[in-house]
């Protein structure tokens, strides 16, 4: 079975290298992404393998169709990027539903701590011998409000780190689970009370621009927002307009509305021109990190291993246990 990967990055090639060449599976690694204009390179493959960048459209879908692909293999949780409509009953999907929330869940808390410590302002101060404490006051996040949209397995473990903290957690998810020490409340409360908000829900038509101008207008003033989860989940610029109004205290994001032509990629020696990324990455209150959140050599070992699992059922013509079947209820993105 020979299988073409998109969009590989060094740390893919380690982690799946040891399975390559092994139970009949034969590994193509390609850096380019998947679009119309690069699925011609999946050709003579049995399946492609892709990430969470990779634009898998109907036109994309067809063509993989037309050159006898029978599976997509997503190494990630989320599958907002694939035309399920265009590929139901055509193509099957398959997925890695969990890899190591921990690894989100615990950036998500880093980015937090570093933005109300200073600790990124605190860095950079140091390494000019500069010592002084002027403007670097934070707060306790002891006694705060957290509110966590989206309680999957990924929101479920930040609001463990969040119970370490002492912090009153509020929480809103589709389908709500029982977690001691937490209040499932509507969005408007939630946005009303919240010190800090978390996103760790799933991109779907429900959930785009979950965060815009209106959501913005009924938060707490200074409120810090952190999205580890996908990029659409906020209206970029409606962001860039709360944080200028001084609404917004901070953001904290790992991902982004428009990241599909720059994460994961070197820019440093470009003029780039998303103005919105621009103006946000200058702003004092916002770090952004490149969908980061995942990369630990731990998750790295899980979706490797889960994926050549997924792989080698479909090869074996087993039942496919983390096959995409419905849009109705997904889980962590």
């Amino acid at each position: 079975m020979k299988i073409a990967f998109f969009d590989t990055k060094e740390y893919d090639r380690q982690a799946f290298e040891p399975y390559d060449g092994k139970d009949g599976l034969h590994f193509h690694f390609y850096e380019t992404k998947l679009n119309e204009d690069t699925a011609d390179l999946a050709k003579g493959a049995d399946a492609v393998c892709v990430f969470v960048n990779d634009d898998l459209n109907a036109a994309v879908i067809d063509r993989l169709c037309a050159l006898g692909i029978g599976l997509i293999a997503l190494r990630c949780a989320g599958y907002n990027n694939v035309d399920l409509s265009a590929a139901r009953n055509r193509i099957r999907i398959v997925r890695v539903p969990a890899y190591s929330p921990y690894a989100v869940a615990e950036h998500a808390m880093a980015m937090l701590l570093c933005s109300i410590r200073r600790i990124h302002k605190a860095y950079i101060r140091t390494k000019d011998f500069n010592f002084s404490l002027t403007g670097l006051t934070g707060f306790d996040l002891h006694g705060k409000t957290v509110g966590v949209i989206g309680t999957g397995k990924i929101g479920r473990v930040f609001i463990d780190l969040c119970k370490g903290f002492g912090m009153k957690i509020l929480a809103y998810d589709k389908y709500p689970a029982r977690i001691d020490g937490v209040s499932y409340t509507d969005l408007d409360r939630l946005f009303r009370e919240s010190d800090i908000l978390s996103l760790h829900c799933p991109l779907t038509a429900e959930t785009v621009h979950l965060i815009g101008k209106n959501s913005i207008a009924k938060m707490k003033k200074g409120v810090v927002i952190i999205n580890t989860s996908r990029g659409a989940l906020i209206d970029s610029e409606d962001l860039l307009a709360g944080i200028k109004d001084r609404r917004i205290g901070a953001a904290c994001l790992d991902v982004y509305e428009e990241e599909s032509d720059l994460f994961f990629e070197d820019f440093s020696g470009h003029i780039v021109n998303d103005d919105i990324l621009a103006r946000l990455i200058t702003m004092p209150n916002v770090i952004v990190t490149s969908h980061q959140a995942f990369l630990t050599r731990e998750a790295l070992s899980a979706i490797a291993a889960v994926t050549v699992k997924n792989l080698l059922s479909y090869a074996k013509k087993e039942a496919l246990e983390n096959e995409v079947c419905s849009p109705d209820r997904p889980q962590d993105a």
